[in-house]
């Protein structure tokens, strides 16, 4: 196909494309003619994960272009591919040389076996008594992630606001979450095993892992008010919708 054809398909302007196959972003097309080309199908899905990790993920150009340097590198390690489109691993498809594993001595552990850096939440205060917590929840679950997993950070500060409005709910209060999360993650898996290669497993932990996160929110909106009116008798208008 044609560049305009290229556009059409998914929505990328032609300058915007000319300008990926000059920063090597996408990889150049058969050459027709002396300012002529033909792109096929992998320039399709690699232009619509551009398109997903710069407009939906919010990546940088130079980001991106890492990410996709590194799936073209050929490592067939789907983990690591995952862990860089979830920003959890560097580019370069470098294993983390200290994960946070469970262990029992962890899990007792008031703090952290190594120090944390300051941006990741370790100053002195009610902040380390969160991701302290978040540690502990995670050493349960018996979950293997690495130390620059944003999604601790998150936990940690929950638990922090939570403890700051003295509410009755702490690490172990949201395990009953975490196991639920945890089934949910088998279901990513699931999702994400198949005969693909690289480009096409990373449009996969893309869909899974970003696309999905709205509608899984959405879908625990409209249980929740479903399980509201069954419990608390809510009125609700017959078959669940508003009227009017």
């Amino acid at each position: 196909m044609k560049v305009s054809e290229l556009s059409r398909r998914t929505g990328v302007r032609v300058p915007l494309i000319k300008h990926y196959l000059r920063e090597g972003m996408l990889p150049p097309g058969r050459a027709t003619a002396s300012n002529q080309a033909e792109y096929g199908e992998d320039h399709v899905r690699r232009l619509r994960l551009i398109r997903t990790l710069i407009a939906t993920r919010g990546l940088s150009a130079g980001a991106t272009k890492e990410i996709l340097d590194a799936i073209a590198a050929g490592q067939e390690d789907l983990h690591q591919v995952f862990g860089i489109v979830l920003g959890v691993r560097p580019a370069a498809l470098e294993r983390e040389p200290h994960r946070e594993r469970a262990a029992g001595s962890e899990a007792a552990s008031p703090e952290p076996a190594s120090p944390e850096p300051a941006s990741a939440g370790s100053a002195a205060g009610p902040e380390s008594a969160g991701l302290a917590d978040a540690r502990r929840l995670i050493a349960e679950m018996g979950w293997d992630v690495s130390p620059g997993n944003p999604a601790a950070r998150t936990v940690a500060e929950v638990l922090t606001a939570l403890a700051g409005l003295e509410a009755d709910i702490d690490w172990r209060g949201l395990l009953p979450y975490a196991r639920l999360a945890d089934g949910m993650a088998d279901e990513d898996m699931r999702q994400m095993r198949g005969d693909r290669d690289l480009l096409a497993q990373a449009e996969r932990a893309v869909l899974v892992t970003i696309l999905l996160e709205p509608a899984l929110l959405a879908l625990r909106r409209l249980a929740q008010e479903s399980k509201s009116a069954r419990h608390f008798g809510g009125a609700r208008p017959p078959g669940g919708a508003d009227e009017g």
